[in-house]
């Protein structure tokens, strides 16, 4: 038996023109990501944040902040998309218009298939260099296992590379925001899941949809910042709330 919140929450997403996902570290986490700071364990558990993800930390020693990505990287293939990143994908077959909007910087939706992701933080997968974020071709593969970051081949500009992830202290990309922005505005529906809404801009985004009348579902194993703003909360991981939540929505009559 359906709860009421699942019923009503099904309703409104099979009723959207218009469908945002926001996802956090919690929707990877269930992939067996862990989240920034859980990964600050064994050989990392001596470094704080400020050391690994700042550019002063990156300018300070440099070697240390790329094997520290480098191993975040290596764990990514060791990973796969969860059922919850499956589900957001099959959102796209039942809805006209669907933007997954996430805080994450390991590329899960697309590999699960999501064709429109906005990366509000960056990619752990792409490379660009410091002095001026010249982007590296994704064709050219970066090995795993260097112990220092390499420099940039574009027109002689030799900078070292860097991950291109927002660090602490560093603004979102203007066009991701703006992107995120308007895509929660006119956003008919918008499915927070995974994050805690606290980090700041990103955790703004749902409720500038929602002063332009967008209906807030938030899927989180427990309540957070952003559950009393909230229209509806379904409480539980979002491998477990999203396969069935997709399944309430194709079980409702037309």
């Amino acid at each position: 038996m359906l709860s009421t919140s699942m019923v009503d929450a099904a309703a409104r997403i099979k009723n959207a023109g218009r469908l945002v996902v926001l996802t956090g570290a919690g929707a990877s986490k269930e992939s067996g990501i862990p989240t920034f700071r859980d990964a600050l364990t064994g050989l990392w558990a001596n470094y704080n944040p400020e050391e690994l993800a700042t550019p002063e930390g990156f300018l300070r020693n440099p070697p240390l902040v790329w094997q520290w990505y480098d191993w975040r990287r290596q764990q990514l293939q060791e990973v796969q998309p969860n059922k919850g990143h499956y589900a957001i994908v099959e959102l796209e077959g039942l809805i006209d218009h669907v933007a997954v909007i996430t805080q994450n910087v390991d590329g899960l939706h697309q590999r699960a298939g999501s064709k429109d992701v906005v990366e509000l933080h960056g990619s752990i997968e792409r490379f660009s260099c410091f002095d001026h974020r010249h982007l590296k071709d994704p064709m050219q593969k970066i090995e795993f296992g260097l112990t220092e970051p390499p420099l940039c081949s574009y027109d002689n500009c030799r900078s070292k590379m860097r991950p291109d992830v927002i660090w602490f202290g560093e603004a979102l990309p203007e066009e991701a925001l703006s992107r995120g922005f308007v895509e929660c505005e006119k956003a008919d529906v918008i499915l927070v899941v995974g994050t805690s809404g606290i980090v700041q801009p990103a955790a703004s985004l749902p409720f500038a949809g929602k002063r332009r009348g967008a209906f807030l579902i938030e899927v989180n194993p427990e309540e957070t910042a952003l559950t009393d703003g909230c229209d509806l909360f379904l409480k539980g991981p979002g491998g477990e709330v999203l396969p069935a939540l997709i399944e309430a929505v194709k079980n409702l009559e037309p």
